[in-house]
């Protein structure tokens, strides 16, 4: 480091010394003082000292305050409101599915062909209640008419009923893409009008067919197998349950043909308590 005490020309002698032949100012930058745009650094404070800080929250101007949510999940909220609204003005089945038909805040209508309301006896005391339409039923537009509407025919006959004497849906009215599962935004758009159907009917039971409509009517994450077997409650008001029975979807017993016997069993006990 050079000495501050030399002289211009003893600085400048040095420098010529250690090779420098060219000058970029008239100050030699040993003696250049700060300038005023230089803001000196704080010391950081001591361990024992007490930091002080100015309790207002002060925000960056170029950070964006985060959103409370994003876009899809206000998207969703909005559209169950509208849902909500319309359900609220539907009195009959009929009304509430003309209001489900000129429905659009669900996505999933504009890849289905039809919407798929429900089927069967609207004075029933009975009520299916399965996940939603599949190939067959978005080509027809009625509810379980493939091969796992044959199978839940067969399952409902053995116990002496008829699809006249039941009424059948699903949570959602339209099929997903592929028969993928439904989403949780699907669901709680869709959701309100299943909730309408079951207030006009007002069953004396409801069957749910499969995990994800035990789960979306229970509010509940359980597996089917978990539910299966036992007599639940679903509350139509804050003082009126409906009794729910879970059980296995035709369309899982195609695949498991073993598990048969189980939904046999809980039809016979449906049966005994209800018919």
């Amino acid at each position: 480091m050079i000495d501050e005490n030399l002289s211009v020309k003893d600085i400048l002698e040095w420098y010529v010394w250690a090779g420098v032949d060219e000058t970029l100012g008239e100050i030699p930058f040993a003696l250049a003082q700060k300038t005023e745009t230089e803001t000196p650094l704080k010391p950081l404070p001591k361990v024992n000292d007490v930091v002080k800080t100015d309790s207002t929250p002060q925000k960056s101007a170029t950070i964006e305050t985060r959103k409370a949510t994003t876009d899809l999940a206000q998207d969703t909220l909005n559209a169950r409101s509208n849902a909500h609204k319309l359900c609220a003005q539907a009195t009959s089945i009929e009304e509430l599915k003309k209001l489900v038909e000129s429905f659009d805040g669900c996505a999933l209508k504009l890849t289905a062909n039809k919407t798929v309301f429900g089927g069967g006896n609207p004075q029933a005391s009975i009520m299916l209640i399965g996940e939603a339409p599949g190939a067959d039923e978005d080509r027809l537009g009625e509810p379980f008419v493939g091969r796992s509407g044959h199978l839940l025919d067969k399952i409902i006959q053995a116990v002496g009923l008829t699809r006249n004497d039941v009424y059948i849906t699903n949570v959602l009215p339209w099929r997903p893409p592929g028969n993928r599962t439904p989403t949780t935004a699907e669901v709680a758009v869709c959701l309100p009008f299943l909730k309408r159907q079951i207030e006009i009917i007002q069953p004396k039971v409801l069957v749910l067919l499969g995990g994800s409509a035990a789960n979306a009517l229970l509010d509940n994450e359980d597996t089917i197998s978990k539910l299966r077997g036992k007599w639940l409650d679903y509350p139509l008001s804050d003082t009126v349950q409906i009794p729910a029975m879970a059980t296995f979807h035709p369309a899982y017993l195609l695949r498991n043909p073993a598990q048969k016997a189980k939904v046999w069993g809980d039809f016979l006990r449906l049966k005994l308590k209800f018919l």
